[in-house]
């Protein structure tokens, strides 16, 4: 059975469940197990990348390539 088979599968056992108790369960263990993953991706960038953004990041202030902070919120709120 693939992969899209199976996630079939288990979102019709799913909603056939009528317990709220092992929804609750299942909830929390899927929040875990996605934290989990998450931090598994996550890298720590070594220190010769920290020393280069740094380097970078002082360049880009000494060539005033920088964004004021009310125009960067202003640039924030037509996100919404």
């Amino acid at each position: 059975m693939d992969l899209q088979t199976r996630k079939i599968s288990f979102v019709q056992e799913f909603l056939s469940i009528q317990s709220e108790e092992v929804i609750s369960r299942l909830e929390k263990y899927l929040k875990k197990e996605k934290i989990s993953m998450e931090e598994k991706a996550f890298k720590p960038m070594t220190i010769e990348e920290l020393n280069r953004r740094i380097d970078q990041s002082e360049q880009d202030s000494i060539n005033g390539r920088l964004t004021e902070m009310d125009d960067f919120l202003a640039e924030i709120e037509k996100w919404k």
